[in-house]
């Protein structure tokens, strides 16, 4: 059941952080971020296909869980989701740098080299090169770099912070509250 609170009769609650700008350009960096990564990871999984040992199902949950935080930080000032974006995006991070600069095996760099197979794309026929692939790879580590620093920035941001105002203050704000029930007090 959700949580009621009690609201002053004649006021409604507003959050101030989030009606400053540069709150809500940090919303929009951390999405468009995110966009990114998502776009990023697609172009890797998609050109390398064939190349792709046991990733395919995980860089499809990575992507979606990218843009469900998205959403929920765009649409709406959700400040929960930005500690799991930059903790997924610590993960991502390692997983990137170990497959462009192969740490463990085989970077795709060396992929180029003979001996091995051009990749095969999901939609059939040649994927994208070796070093494409690899210097996308790479370009994954800055991003996942950027979604951490600007996550947590925009986490110290306190968007959840409320405040109480009378009911013409919050229009005056751009606020939508509700009219109050007449002998009841009202809820947010």
């Amino acid at each position: 059941m959700p949580q009621q609170r009690t609201v002053t009769p004649g006021y409604a609650v507003v959050f101030p952080n989030r009606e400053k700008a540069g709150s809500k350009a940090m919303k929009a960096v951390v999405a468009l971020i995110l966009l990114v990564s998502v776009a990023l990871i697609l172009i890797v999984t998609i050109g390398g296909w064939s190349q792709l040992e046991g990733m395919k199902p995980l860089n499809f949950v990575w992507c979606i869980a990218y843009l469900i935080i998205a959403f929920y930080v765009f649409a709406r000032w959700s400040r929960g989701m930005l500690p799991i974006a930059a903790g997924l995006a610590i993960l991502l991070l390692m997983v990137a740098l170990v497959a462009g600069i192969g740490l463990l095996g085989t970077s795709w760099f060396d992929r180029s080299h003979a001996g091995f197979a051009q990749a095969q794309s999901l939609l059939g026929g040649k994927g994208l090169s070796a070093d494409t692939l690899g210097a996308v790879t790479l370009l994954i580590v800055p991003v996942q770099v950027l979604v951490i620093l600007f996550a947590l920035s925009a986490f110290a941001q306190g968007w959840n912070v409320e405040q109480e105002v009378p009911i013409d203050e919050a229009r005056r704000r751009g606020y939508n509250p509700p009219e109050p029930r007449s002998g009841a007090p009202a809820t947010a």
